[in-house]
């Protein structure tokens, strides 16, 4: 609660890039609703034209846009207000746009179809404490790596070629690992 209260210490200006017009509007009624001064844009070039007048203390920026790539309107975003938070909306998730994402200066990675509240939540989160605290007890390195192993063996149905391939390992390598016991946690 105490980052909300944070929140409305500093201007609540929202930019919102995202192409899928019914998707924008949405997002655009909703933070007004929360008292969000909201500037809304459709593609990459429109929001490069808005950022060279408009400086915003929060963004929203789908990651394809009909004309570029939102990341490189994070990165403008970013050089123009270091301390701005800008989240990332993608429909196609994976981690190397997200690592991208987060390494040209996005503080957070959501994919669609996202909920209002989560991005919010996700806007109005501080770095330190939207970070889950580190587990009791972490499993071992060792033991990761044998519960991985034996997810995907079991996804390929037990079939040690099959597994061996898809790990990029050799066969006997596997079979040697799989007649082990599990790692201690």
């Amino acid at each position: 609660m105490a980052d909300l209260e944070q929140a409305t210490e500093k201007e609540k200006t929202l930019f919102i890039i995202e192409d899928d017009k019914p998707f924008r509007e949405r997002l655009t009624t909703s933070f007004q609703r929360k008292d969000f001064v909201v500037t809304a844009a459709a593609n990459k070039k429109e929001a490069l034209e808005v950022l060279t007048q408009n400086d915003f203390n929060y963004a929203i920026v789908d990651l394809r846009l009909g004309d570029g790539s939102g990341l490189d309107v994070i990165k403008v975003i970013k050089e123009k207000n270091p301390e701005c938070r800008a989240v990332m909306l993608t429909s196609y998730g994976n981690i190397a746009t997200a690592v991208s994402s987060v390494k040209l200066g996005a503080d957070d990675y959501l994919t669609k179809p996202a909920n209002i509240d989560d991005i919010e939540k996700s806007l109005m989160s501080s770095t330190a404490s939207s970070l889950p605290p580190p587990p009791e007890n972490p499993m071992s390195a060792d033991r990761i790596r044998w519960e991985h192993i034996q997810r995907v063996f079991t996804q390929c149905n037990r079939n040690v070629s099959e597994t061996a391939r898809r790990l990029k390992m050799h066969r006997r390598t596997l079979q040697r690992i799989l007649n082990k016991h599990a790692p201690k946690e």
